[in-house]
């Protein structure tokens, strides 16, 4: 018995032992790190956690419904390489996992981050439940300030939740692919020299943004494209009444309808809907044929689309400017 908790001591119990404060914790499905799953390295973060965990993942294909804890705060994911690590489930709406339980848009996702403070860098996240599945989410985040950065985030309808009123979200160089509303929530988020990439002649985001938020999604210097046979694509449609959505300096490929945006299913949204452009150009971008409905920002109003003001303050990691 003594020898065996000598051992324990020495080597740790991997898949038990919680990560000490500070500590780097590969993941390898080859054996080589500390685990050999991505949950498995979730689940050794502590609950209540202050202190940065880094989380490095190795190359490799990883099919796992991940989810990392509310108060799992401070972790940092890296991925090895942005194309070559990839986590990936496959989810969907309607789909029946176990007697009397069938999943739906809030159960669908691959990556539920629920921590504070969280960071994700060089990895693909993915729902591949397949182009007729219906609702898959891929990422849905619920913890205030979580950046993605040079991250891939990828699948068909419903791919990004930004499930949380309260959370502040950024995204950098990430692209993002799917087809339907995906790219959804109530959160604020700022897309910062994003590619953002229409699968389908349907609609790029759905925001649900609070009516007391000033801010909701900002796509600031991004690239809007399509696929060859998306022609009819829209910015977005409300999903609630005051939903907000700006793109600035952005580029509008030819994916995009001239009119712009949509509403939802010929609701009164659009009356409270908070749409606005400023500054774009390319063969989608025709300020004078957009929807009554929207907007061109002044000079004066898009300086005050910041990181730190549309962040409320918060200044995340790899951002330029404030």
């Amino acid at each position: 018995m003594k020898c065996l908790l000598m051992l324990c001591l020495m080597f740790g119990m991997a898949g038990i032992a919680s990560a000490q404060p500070g500590k780097r914790i590969v993941v390898a499905k080859d054996g080589s790190g500390d685990f050999t799953t991505v949950q498995a390295a979730f689940n050794a973060v502590p609950l209540h956690n202050h202190t940065p965990i880094t989380i490095y993942v190795k190359d490799g294909v990883y099919k796992e419904k991940l989810h990392l804890d509310a108060t799992k705060d401070n972790v940092t994911l890296i991925g090895q390489d942005r194309f070559n690590t990839i986590l990936t489930y496959d989810d969907h709406t309607g789909k029946v996992v176990a007697p009397g339980d069938t999943i739906n848009t809030r159960t669908s996702h691959s990556f539920l981050m629920a921590g504070n403070n969280f960071t994700a860098r060089n990895i693909t996240f993915q729902n591949n439940a397949g182009f007729y599945a219906g609702q898959a989410v891929a990422v849905e985040v619920r913890g205030d300030k979580a950046a993605f950065i040079d991250c891939r985030i990828i699948g068909n309808q419903d791919i990004l939740f930004t499930n949380n009123p309260d959370s502040r979200e950024y995204y950098k160089n990430c692209y993002l692919s799917g087809t339907t509303d995906f790219i959804f929530g109530s959160a604020t988020a700022f897309f910062d020299q994003c590619r953002i990439h229409s699968k389908k002649d349907s609609h790029v985001t759905a925001a649900s943004t609070p009516k007391d938020h000033r801010y909701g999604y900002v796509f600031y210097d991004c690239e809007l494209t399509g696929d060859p046979s998306v022609t009819n694509a829209s910015l977005g449609r409300p999903w609630r009444p005051y939903a907000s959505v700006t793109y600035l300096h952005c580029y509008i490929g030819s994916d995009i309808r001239p009119a712009g945006w949509s509403n939802w299913h010929h609701t009164d949204r659009y009356k409270t809907a908070r749409y606005s452009e400023y500054n774009d150009y390319g063969p989608g971008a025709k300020p004078a044929q957009r929807v009554k409905w929207s907007h061109q920002l002044t000079d004066q109003q898009a300086k005050q689309y910041t990181i730190k003001n549309v962040l409320a303050g918060w200044v995340p990691p790899d951002s330029k400017w404030e």
